[in-house]
């Protein structure tokens, strides 16, 4: 990878990433890892049940066709892109990835992959010449739908007290890092906070409810798969979930915003825009 490249990467139980060329004339390249939460489609050309191919997904994206985003309509790479003002990358199995596609970068997200000791991506691509990591945490992963059907139980689980543990020690980790390396290069995302905010007081940002999912079925709407003979909500932004485990776009949505502009209480040490116009500027 050319010096005179940066790449930051995020996650949402995920990593993924962009690389910024500096220079206004040179090409943005944004390259995506991770799991159903920022998936595009790859699982369409998988063999998997893990799949968003069929209706209602897709309900509110400009085509109304379902993409294979475990979504309403775009998803948190989407929505990064059009902040960088760049394309959406595309799944790095489809066929139409070839060619000047590939200069937009590639998507590699794919529902249900797993986190393991020996795939420490986020760690490698520093390596292979990563200058700018964001590594997210967990979200309130006992506060989903699916997670409230299955428990029917209120207050702190157990997801709630692993996740209170891990992220702390995530951020730790990544600061650790920077003192070894002598620059910040990763760069934590309070992911858990910027879910939290809307998932404890979802009136606040203009939901009806973040314990109901949009699609689905059963308590909560939680149980099983979003399909068209799910229950459909007709206003997807009153929602704060989708189905069963993932954010609606609007959700979606005020997550980037906090990527992009969070204070350090979000971001740390620094958001999105910030590492934007350092790496244009120098």
């Amino acid at each position: 990878m050319a010096s005179n490249s940066s790449l930051v990467i995020l996650s949402l139980v995920v990593v993924f990433g962009v690389i910024v060329h500096r220079g206004e004339a040179r090409p943005r390249a944004f390259f995506v890892f991770g799991d159903s939460l920022v998936d595009s489609g790859n699982n369409n050309y998988l063999l998997t049940t893990a799949r968003a191919d069929s209706p209602p997904y897709g309900i509110d994206h400009p085509t109304h066709k379902p993409t294979g985003r475990f979504s309403n309509g775009f998803n948190i790479p989407d929505l990064i892109s059009q902040k960088l003002g760049a394309e959406s990358p595309l799944p790095y199995l489809s066929p139409e990835l070839t060619g000047e596609k590939l200069l937009i970068g590639a998507n590699f997200a794919s529902a249900g992959v797993g986190i393991l000791n020996d795939t420490g991506a986020q760690f490698k691509l520093y390596d292979l010449g990563a200058r700018r990591v964001i590594v997210t945490g967990t979200g309130p992963m006992g506060c989903a739908p699916a997670e409230l059907a299955q428990r029917k139980r209120k207050g702190t689980n157990e997801l709630q007290l692993a996740a209170a543990l891990f992220n702390p020690q995530l951020q730790q980790i990544l600061l650790q890092l920077n003192n070894k390396i002598g620059t910040h290069v990763f760069i934590a995302a309070n992911t858990a906070k910027m879910h939290n905010n809307f998932v404890s007081n979802p009136t606040s940002f203009g939901f009806k409810t973040s314990k109901i999912a949009c699609c689905g079925q059963g308590p909560y709407n939680g149980l099983g798969l979003c399909t068209p003979f799910s229950n459909l909500c007709p206003d997807r932004n009153l929602n704060a979930f989708w189905d069963a485990f993932h954010p609606t776009e609007k959700a979606n949505r005020l997550i980037v915003e906090e990527i992009m502009s969070g204070s350090k209480t979000y971001m740390n040490p620094m958001n999105l825009s910030t590492i934007m116009a350092l790496d244009s500027s120098t």
